[in-house]
C-alpha cells in the first residue's frame, strides 16, 4: 500500500490571505494544479514540494506529512 501524504497548502495559503492563482504565481505552475493539491488529487513533485516550503518559509515536513498507518503508527523515518 502506497503512503498517504497529507499537506496544509491550503491553511498556510489561506493564512496569507492569497488566492490559489496568487500562490500558483509565486511557484509557477497552474491555479489547477495548487487545487489538485488541496483537494489530495496531487501529490507535488519533490521540486516542487521544496519549493513551496520556501515560499511559505517554513520547513518541508511542515507542509506535507505521511499518514499515520491503520495500526496509528506513524511511518518509520
Amino acid at each position: 500500500m502506497d503512503p498517504v501524504v497529507l499537506n496544509r497548502i491550503r491553511e498556510l495559503r489561506q493564512a496569507r490571505n492569497w488566492t490559489q492563482e496568487d500562490l500558483a504565481g509565486r511557484v509557477g505552475v497552474s491555479r489547477q494544479s495548487i487545487n489538485s493539491i488541496e483537494r489530495d488529487r496531487y501529490i507535488p513533485s519533490l521540486p516542487l514540494a521544496l519549493l513551496l516550503a520556501r515560499i511559505f518559509q517554513i520547513p518541508t515536513d511542515q507542509v506535507f506529512s505521511l499518514q499515520p498507518d491503520s495500526n496509528g503508527c506513524e511511518p518509520a523515518p
